[in-house]
Order: structure tokens, then C-alpha cells, then sequence
């Protein structure tokens, strides 16, 4: 840590507004900063976020990096993917689950849960603890600012429950969200494609876990969203998984199958499998390898381009399915699109991006990182909504129809799928039999004609219906999507004027009471929290300062006096002491002894640098 200039104290107390990519894999956040969006990155260190949470023994849970770090060796504590959980229940994700080297289990409540150490999280608190850590490097990337508030995307397919599940994940953050805003959308504000002629634009988004495909009508900044598709179980994650089983296949020759589901197993194959696939990007072939030195596994095979994309190709022609779907909906052929904007780290796949060039029939925009698009146009919304100058009008869809079981199991749909947001719809509904004073009603999402084949949203009842004649109470239901794509539920008996209100809440977010009790615990820890947090940074950075010092032992034999050699041995052995313990300040003061020590032999090491760096060239050349 520097001194801070006095030209950015005042910009240090400043309160920003920023866009954030909660995504699968990776998240990150990003700014309008003159005139253009940019993300928030701490220089010298990377600018995504990885999407992953690692709950040690002992200490504050690890985000990001420091997470990914501990995914081998320890699987069962070490939270992946969980954006794929968001808003979910068990049911829904009992496909993934069985791949994961955690537990999963699920509430009274339906609410699906993650086993770590005896203690059960939420997805929600996991993705809360991710946003926290996206949070915290905006805050130091832009000099100690605090982070106001936030628009944060999500799958255009997203459904209701998924969307308030990130609504919670935010709030138990600590943020304000100004918009939720569908990634599709966002990625045309990065390309800046409001800005240009009248037209039509297809935006495929394939990330980690999730895909989706919108096509966007834009006007003079307005964005009318066509139709959209995709699926919310389907991305990079699955290409992984074609690899993995690609081990698992050849490695049951040898393997019983207890191995081939061990946790750690399962990671090192994952982290494996993404390695070699993100090489298959940039080459023709590239080793797929696997060691565990806790059982003495090592193998080795050599997977060329062809070979994985044969694996994948099923899942690349999904996405082409769900294109010609949206296409569909849409009312256009492939030819009438004008631009094709790709989002997502797995659209760098070469056979991608040749299957949407080749359906589409034009070369899709890539100027952009596709890591970073979502991140740069969720800022540049932000900045419209706190009253920028760019002058754009969201209008999104609904991906999924909205409805209501009637008797008999049948789905009354109020909301058709692809209707704009926000929009309203309102219903008479009567009761079945003489007397009744209640309604149950079973709110549902899908294009499926019987409840029990689409997705459950809620129920909830509404009650004080004066008794009459079967048929003769009138009750209006309204469903209401607002500009986030939640939706509000609300019951009225309309004939003797007595009314009652209900908010749909989904079946598998968490409830208000529940969120609170998350908060009060947050905040009553907090203390405790950061100290545990400056523990863990401590020991890992007085950690990398050690292996430093070891690993140039020789040259401090060699070029130290006797005094300063012992000073430096003195403070090498008070700094691993210190890291066996949990003790704030001892690790502060080790800390700055062992800088203070290790400043000779760095002058040492950096002055064997610049001598190799000179030697052989003449005065005028340096």
C-alpha cells in the first residue's frame, strides 16, 4: 500500500455507481468513467472475479482466487457454479448435484441448501459473499470509493424465483440495486449498437452454466426485446463435463468407482478438463492431465480440436435450436438480423462461434472481450439511470409464460410468453362450491398445459370471501412483471367489495424474515469478520514473503554480512510462528519484520537483475 496522492482524497470519499457480471464462472464489476464504460480492476492483479467460495476450518470464508486455489484439496468445502442453483429447488437441481464433489440438500421450505462444515447456506448467501468480494476491488480500483449502489445482470432466461433469488443475493451484500438488467441487453449497450442505425440485433450468450439468446429490436435508444430463449443448465460447465467424462471413461479401466466419485477426484478432473479446453481455443491439440498424489493417480492423454468438438457438438446444436426458437418467436429469418454480438468466455470456442456465423450468416461482432461485455454495458445502464446523457429505453420480455393452476390441473396463462416488461395483466376467477370463503391459488411458469408439468413459482390463499352460491364471488387476479422481470401477484373479491392483497414470493427463494436474520448476523459479526478476514490475509501474505525468501536462501548466504543474514533468519522464524497462530497483531509485527529484514537481500537480488540486464551493451544503449 502506497501513500495516497492529495489530488485523489476527495475522490477517495466519493460514493460510485457501478455494473456488475454475476456470472457462473466469473464476476466483475465496472464503471462509466469519461465517457466510455471500463472495468474495475486493482493493478496488477486480474480483473475477474472467480464465481467460487472456500469455507476453511478456521477463519473467514475465501472468495475469488484465494477459493480456486483450494478446489483439489479441499473439494467438499470448496462452492462452485452456484449461480445454477439460484432460485432452484432440489428437484430442479438434482441433475447437477450428483457431478458436485459438495452436498446439497433442501429446507422445509424447499429452499436448497449447501452442507458445509454442519452449517447450511443458501445459494443466495454464497452468491452474496461473491458479490461482497466484486465489491471490495471496485472499492480499491477506484481509490477507496464506496460502491452506492449497483445494476446487475442476469440470464435473459432467468424466471421470477431466479431473479429474486439475485435480488436477495445483493441485499444480503449490502447493495442497492438500481435495475436487474438481462445480460443479452446489456451487452448491445457495451457495443454501443444504441448509438448507431435502426436494426436488428441477435445476441448469443454462452457463459459458464447458462445460455440464452435474444433478438433485440433498436430504434433511436429505444430497445425492444423480440424474443428470447436459451436454457439455464446449459455452458461452459457442460463442455468441461465432456472432457471429464472422456477421463472417467478411460480411467475405469483402472479405477474402482468409488475413486472416479471422490471429491477431490472430481475437482482435479474439472480443473483438468477447463484447462485443456481453453488451450483447445488457440490450438490444434493440447494434453488433458490429471494428477493426485493422495492416491497416485497420474494419466495423461492427448485431446486434438476435432476430438472435442464431436463431444460437444450436441450441446453447440442446442444452442442452434434455441436460436431458430428465438428466431421463431421473433418472426424473422436467420437473414433478416443485422448484427450478431457473442457474450460469454465460451463463445472463444472456435466451433461456436463458426456454428453462429454459419447460421447466421454473417461474421458476429468480437471486438470486445467476451468476459468483460456483460460487466462494460450493465455500467453503461447505470449511468443512464443516475442521469446520464446517453439517452436509452429498456424494453425487455419475459422469457416463460406466467399463469395459474385452475381445478382439474390446467394452467390459465395471464402472461404469454415474450409479452413486454413491465406489463400487467388482470383475471376474473369464482369459487367451486356454495359457501366457500377461501381460494388457494398455484402460480406457475412454463409453456406446459398441466401445473405439474411447468415450473412452481409460489401459492398462497386468499381468505375472507363471504359465503355464497358457488360461482357468484367475482375475484380480479393481477399479475404484475415490473421493469426487473420480478413478479407481484395480487387477489381482490370485487362483489361485496372486501379485498385482500398478496405478494407471490417463490417457492424456493428465502423469505423476508430469513433475509433479515442473515443481515442481523452479518452485522452483529462484522468485527469479528474483518478481523478474520485481516488473519487470513496476513498469514497468506507473510506466506508468499517466506517461499521469497526460501527460494533465494543460497544467494542470501552468499551476499549478506554475518548481522544482517541472522536479522533476516531471526525474522523468517518469528513469521512462521506467528502463522500458526491467529493473533492480529504478532502477524502485523512479524509482518513488517520480515520486510524490513528481507529489504538487503531484495537490494541484492534486484541489483543481480540489472547487472544481467546491462552486460554486453554500450553506455548509449541502455
Amino acid at each position: 500500500m502506497g501513500y495516497i496522492e492529495l489530488d485523489l482524497l476527495e475522490e477517495t470519499t466519493r460514493k460510485i455507481v457501478i455494473g456488475i457480471d454475476l456470472g457462473t464462472t466469473n464476476s466483475l464489476p465496472a464503471i462509466w468513467r469519461d465517457g466510455r464504460p471500463e472495468v474495475l480492476r486493482v493493478e496488477g492483479e486480474p480483473a475477474l472475479v472467480p464465481s467460487v467460495v472456500n469455507f476453511p476450518e478456521e477463519g473467514p470464508p475465501l472468495v475469488g482466487h484465494a477459493a480456486r486455489a483450494q478446489a483439489v484439496v479441499d473439494p467438499r468445502h470448496t462452492i462452485f457454479s452456484i449461480k445454477r442453483f439460484m432460485g432452484r429447488g432440489l428437484a430442479d437441481a438434482r441433475a447437477d448435484a450428483r457431478s458436485l464433489p459438495f452436498e446439497v440438500s433442501e429446507n422445509e421450505n424447499g429452499v436448497l441448501q449447501i452442507d458445509v462444515r454442519g452449517r447450511k447456506i443458501t445459494p443466495p448467501e454464497i452468491s452474496a459473499l461473491i458479490l461482497r468480494r466484486v465489491i471490495e476491488q471496485a472499492e480499491e480500483a477506484f481509490g477507496g470509493a464506496e460502491v452506492q449502489s449497483a445494476v446487475i445482470t442476469v440470464p435473459a432466461y432467468f424466471d421470477d424465483a431466479q431473479r429474486q433469488a439475485t435480488r436477495d443475493a445483493a441485499r444480503l451484500a449490502g447493495i442497492d440495486v438500481l435495475r436487474i438488467v438481462n445480460e443479452p441487453t446489456a451487452a448491445s449497450l457495451a457495443y454501443g449498437l444504441d448509438q448507431g442505425d435502426a436494426g436488428t440485433v441477435a445476441v448469443y450468450d454462452l457463459g459458464g452454466g447458462t445460455f440464452d439468446v435474444s433478438i433485440l429490436s433498436i430504434e433511436e435508444g429505444v430497445f425492444g426485446v423480440l424474443a428470447t430463449a436459451g436454457d439455464t443448465h446449459l455452458g461452459g460447465d457442460d463442455f468441461d463435463a465432456a472432457l471429464v467424462d472422456l477421463m472417467r471413461e478411460e480411467l475405469a479401466r483402472d479405477l474402482p468407482e468409488e475413486d472416479l466419485d471422490d471429491p477431490a477426484f472430481l475437482q482435479a478432473a474439472r480443473l483438468a478438463a477447463e484447462k485443456c479446453k481453453i488451450a483447445l481455443s488457440g490450438s490444434p491439440a493440447h494434453d488433458l492431465a490429471l494428477s493426485l498424489p493422495s492416491s497416485g493417480t497420474t494419466w495423461r492423454r492427448t485431446v486434438t480440436r476435432e476430438e472435442f468438438e464431436q463431444r460437444i457438438a450436441p450441446l453447440v446444436e442446442r444452442t442452434l435450436d434455441a436460436c431458430r426458437r428465438c428466431l421463431s418467436d421473433a418472426k424473422l429469418r436467420a437473414d433478416e438480423v443485422d448484427e450478431v454480438v457473442l457474450v460469454g468466455g465460451s463463445t472463444r470456442v472456435p466451433a461456436v462461434r463458426a456454428a453462429v456465423e454459419k447460421l447466421f450468416g454473417r461474421p458476429p461482432h468480437t471486438g470486445l472481450d467476451p468476459d468483460q461485455v456483460v460487466a462494460l454495458g450493465a455500467a453503461a445502464q447505470a449511468q443512464v439511470l443516475m442521469g446520464g446523457t446517453r439517452d436509452i429505453l429498456l424494453m425487455d420480455v419475459t422469457p416463460l409464460s406466467l399463469g395459474l393452476e385452475t381445478m382439474g390441473g390446467a394452467v390459465a396463462k395471464l402472461i404469454e410468453r415474450n409479452s413486454r416488461v413491465p406489463c400487467s395483466h388482470t383475471e376474473g376467477f369464482t369459487t367451486y362450491v356454495d359457501g366457500q370463503t377461501a381460494i388457494d391459488f398455484h402460480i406457475v411458469q412454463g409453456e406446459r398445459e398441466l401445473a405439474e408439468d411447468c415450473r412452481t413459482l409460489g401459492r398462497f390463499r386468499l381468505s375472507g370471501i363471504p359465503p355464497m352460491a358457488a360461482g357468484m364471488a367475482r375475484v380480479a387476479v393481477r399479475f404484475h412483471i415490473d421493469a426487473d422481470g420480478v413478479l407481484t401477484v395480487t387477489a381482490k373479491e370485487q362483489t361485496s367489495g372486501v379485498a385482500a392483497e398478496i405478494e407471490c414470493k417463490p417457492m424456493h427463494g428465502l423469505t423476508d424474515e430469513e433475509v433479515e436474520e442473515m443481515l442481523a448476523a452479518g452485522f452483529e459479526n462484522a468485527q469479528a469478520d474483518f478481523d478474520a478476514r485481516r488473519v487470513a490475509d496476513l498469514k497468506a501474505e507473510l506466506g508468499t514473503m517466506l517461499r521469497a525468501v526460501d527460494k533465494n536462501q543460497e544467494t542470501a548466504r552468499k551476499q549478506l554480512d554475518r548481522e544482517t543474514l541472522e536479522d533476516l533468519e531471526e525474522a523468517t522464524q518469528a513469521a512462521r510462528k506467528a502463522r500458526e497462530g491467529n493473533d492480529l497483531d504478532a502477524l502485523v509485527r512479524s509482518r513488517d519484520r520480515l520486510e524490513q529484514a528481507s529489504q538487503p537481500l531484495a537490494a541484492v537480488l534486484m541489483d543481480a537483475v540489472v547487472k544481467e540486464a546491462v552486460t554486453g551493451k554500450k553506455l548509449e544503449d541502455v
